[in-house]
Protein backbone atom coordinates (compact mmCIF):
# COMPACT_ATOMS: atom_id res chain seq x y z
CA UNK A 1 0.00 0.00 0.00
CA UNK A 2 2.58 2.44 0.70
CA UNK A 3 4.31 1.72 -2.68
CA UNK A 4 0.97 3.35 -4.19
CA UNK A 5 0.88 6.18 -2.09
CA UNK A 6 4.75 6.56 -3.06
CA UNK A 7 3.62 6.73 -6.62
CA UNK A 8 1.09 8.78 -6.47
CA UNK A 9 2.88 11.34 -4.13
CA UNK A 10 5.80 11.32 -6.35
CA UNK A 11 3.75 11.84 -9.42
CA UNK A 12 1.80 14.51 -8.15
CA UNK A 13 4.90 16.49 -6.89
CA UNK A 14 6.69 16.19 -10.12
CA UNK A 15 3.77 17.75 -11.98
CA UNK A 16 3.06 20.60 -9.74
CA UNK A 17 6.67 20.94 -9.05
CA UNK A 18 7.77 21.44 -13.01
CA UNK A 19 7.40 25.14 -12.62
CA UNK A 20 9.99 25.26 -8.97
CA UNK A 21 12.36 22.35 -11.16
CA UNK A 22 12.50 24.49 -13.97
CA UNK A 23 13.40 27.56 -12.12
CA UNK A 24 16.28 25.47 -10.11
CA UNK A 25 17.22 24.03 -13.15
CA UNK A 26 18.15 27.30 -15.07
CA UNK A 27 19.24 28.67 -11.46
CA UNK A 28 21.83 25.56 -11.50
CA UNK A 29 23.05 26.08 -15.16
CA UNK A 30 23.99 29.48 -14.20
CA UNK A 31 25.77 28.33 -10.62
CA UNK A 32 27.68 24.83 -11.78
CA UNK A 33 26.92 24.51 -15.63
CA UNK A 34 25.87 21.20 -14.27
CA UNK A 35 22.34 21.88 -12.49
CA UNK A 36 21.96 17.62 -11.78
CA UNK A 37 24.01 15.35 -9.88
CA UNK A 38 23.58 11.52 -10.28
CA UNK A 39 25.07 9.35 -7.95
CA UNK A 40 25.28 5.93 -7.63
CA UNK A 41 23.70 4.74 -4.50
CA UNK A 42 22.89 1.69 -2.28
CA UNK A 43 19.22 0.50 -2.86
CA UNK A 44 17.12 -2.48 -1.46
CA UNK A 45 18.63 -5.56 -0.88
CA UNK A 46 21.92 -3.57 -1.61
CA UNK A 47 21.36 -3.15 -5.15
CA UNK A 48 22.56 -0.20 -7.12
CA UNK A 49 20.45 2.63 -8.44
CA UNK A 50 21.22 6.40 -10.10
CA UNK A 51 20.17 8.69 -7.65
CA UNK A 52 19.14 12.29 -8.88
CA UNK A 53 19.49 15.54 -6.75
CA UNK A 54 20.21 19.08 -7.54
CA UNK A 55 23.37 19.86 -7.83
CA UNK A 56 24.75 21.89 -4.22
CA UNK A 57 28.61 21.72 -4.84
CA UNK A 58 31.11 22.29 -6.92
CA UNK A 59 31.91 20.07 -10.32
CA UNK A 60 35.05 19.49 -8.83
CA UNK A 61 34.06 18.08 -5.28
CA UNK A 62 35.18 14.23 -4.36
CA UNK A 63 32.27 11.67 -4.75
CA UNK A 64 31.83 11.37 -0.65
CA UNK A 65 29.67 11.89 1.79
CA UNK A 66 28.48 14.85 2.54
CA UNK A 67 29.78 14.94 6.19
CA UNK A 68 33.54 14.12 4.57
CA UNK A 69 33.22 17.14 1.91
CA UNK A 70 34.34 20.39 2.78
CA UNK A 71 32.00 23.14 3.46
CA UNK A 72 33.84 25.75 0.90
CA UNK A 73 32.72 23.06 -1.55
CA UNK A 74 28.74 24.34 -1.20
CA UNK A 75 27.81 26.94 -3.63
CA UNK A 76 25.52 30.13 -3.17
CA UNK A 77 22.45 28.09 -4.79
CA UNK A 78 23.37 24.92 -3.20
CA UNK A 79 23.34 26.22 0.61
CA UNK A 80 19.77 27.45 -0.24
CA UNK A 81 18.87 24.20 -1.94
CA UNK A 82 20.20 22.12 1.24
CA UNK A 83 18.83 24.49 4.02
CA UNK A 84 15.27 24.42 2.31
CA UNK A 85 15.81 20.63 0.86
CA UNK A 86 14.79 21.54 -2.28
CA UNK A 87 17.93 19.73 -3.81
CA UNK A 88 16.09 16.47 -3.15
CA UNK A 89 12.79 16.88 -5.40
CA UNK A 90 14.29 15.14 -8.31
CA UNK A 91 14.28 11.90 -6.00
CA UNK A 92 11.09 12.05 -6.71
CA UNK A 93 11.80 10.32 -10.22
CA UNK A 94 13.68 7.68 -8.05
CA UNK A 95 10.36 7.64 -6.21
CA UNK A 96 8.24 7.02 -9.24
CA UNK A 97 11.05 4.33 -10.80
CA UNK A 98 10.35 2.34 -7.64
CA UNK A 99 14.36 3.05 -6.55
CA UNK A 100 13.25 4.69 -3.65
CA UNK A 101 10.68 5.86 -0.95
CA UNK A 102 9.63 8.97 0.01
CA UNK A 103 9.57 7.44 3.62
CA UNK A 104 13.12 5.15 4.49
CA UNK A 105 16.60 5.12 5.65
CA UNK A 106 18.54 7.67 3.50
CA UNK A 107 20.60 5.48 0.59
CA UNK A 108 23.99 5.54 1.31
CA UNK A 109 27.56 5.83 -1.05
CA UNK A 110 28.95 1.87 -1.68
CA UNK A 111 32.31 3.22 -0.14
CA UNK A 112 30.48 3.90 3.44
CA UNK A 113 31.51 0.31 4.41
CA UNK A 114 31.37 1.25 8.47
CA UNK A 115 27.47 2.10 7.51
CA UNK A 116 27.04 -0.86 5.44
CA UNK A 117 28.37 -3.08 7.68
CA UNK A 118 25.66 -1.44 10.58
CA UNK A 119 22.94 -1.76 8.33
CA UNK A 120 23.29 -5.15 6.93
CA UNK A 121 23.26 -6.56 10.76
CA UNK A 122 20.08 -4.48 11.46
CA UNK A 123 18.32 -5.87 7.75
CA UNK A 124 18.03 -2.19 6.71
CA UNK A 125 19.10 -2.86 3.01
CA UNK A 126 15.44 -4.93 3.30
CA UNK A 127 13.41 -1.93 2.58
CA UNK A 128 13.50 0.98 -0.08
CA UNK A 129 15.69 3.83 0.60
CA UNK A 130 13.58 7.05 1.24
CA UNK A 131 14.11 10.71 0.97
CA UNK A 132 13.08 11.03 4.45
CA UNK A 133 12.99 9.34 7.55
CA UNK A 134 13.02 9.28 11.13
CA UNK A 135 17.14 9.81 11.64
CA UNK A 136 15.97 12.96 8.77
CA UNK A 137 14.11 14.42 11.05
CA UNK A 138 15.79 13.95 14.37
CA UNK A 139 19.25 15.50 12.57
CA UNK A 140 20.92 11.95 12.81
CA UNK A 141 23.57 12.09 9.32
CA UNK A 142 26.13 9.56 8.29
CA UNK A 143 28.60 10.90 10.48
CA UNK A 144 27.13 8.56 13.18
CA UNK A 145 26.68 5.17 11.06
CA UNK A 146 26.39 2.94 14.16
CA UNK A 147 23.21 5.69 15.81
CA UNK A 148 21.82 6.22 12.03
CA UNK A 149 21.60 2.03 11.18
CA UNK A 150 19.77 1.99 14.84
CA UNK A 151 17.74 4.72 14.20
CA UNK A 152 16.93 3.36 10.69
CA UNK A 153 15.73 -0.35 12.12
CA UNK A 154 14.06 1.31 14.58
CA UNK A 155 11.61 3.14 11.95
CA UNK A 156 11.39 -0.30 10.01
CA UNK A 157 10.24 -1.97 12.57
CA UNK A 158 7.87 0.84 13.78
CA UNK A 159 6.29 2.17 10.17
CA UNK A 160 2.96 2.28 10.08
CA UNK A 161 0.60 4.65 7.60
CA UNK A 162 0.57 7.30 10.64
CA UNK A 163 4.14 7.41 11.30
CA UNK A 164 4.37 7.61 7.02
CA UNK A 165 3.15 10.44 7.05
CA UNK A 166 4.19 11.99 10.36
CA UNK A 167 7.43 12.05 8.73
CA UNK A 168 6.80 13.48 5.47
CA UNK A 169 4.98 16.16 7.46
CA UNK A 170 8.13 16.82 9.96
CA UNK A 171 10.17 17.06 6.95
CA UNK A 172 7.93 19.63 4.61
CA UNK A 173 7.13 21.35 8.17
CA UNK A 174 11.39 22.02 8.70
CA UNK A 175 12.29 19.52 11.05
CA UNK A 176 16.12 18.40 10.25
CA UNK A 177 18.87 20.11 9.18
CA UNK A 178 20.02 17.91 6.10
CA UNK A 179 23.62 16.41 6.50
CA UNK A 180 26.19 18.00 8.04
CA UNK A 181 29.16 19.58 5.82
CA UNK A 182 32.43 19.90 7.52
CA UNK A 183 34.12 23.70 8.12
CA UNK A 184 37.46 22.67 5.74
Amino acid sequence: MLRTIDFILALFGLIFGVPILLVIFVLGLFDTGSPLFVQERVGKNKRPFALAKFRTMKLETESVASHLASKASITKLGGFLRKTKLDELPQLWNVLRGDMSLVGPRPNLFNQEELMRAREELGVYAVRPGITGLAQINDIDMSTPDLLARTDAKMISEMSLKNYFVYIFRTIAGAGAGDRVVNK
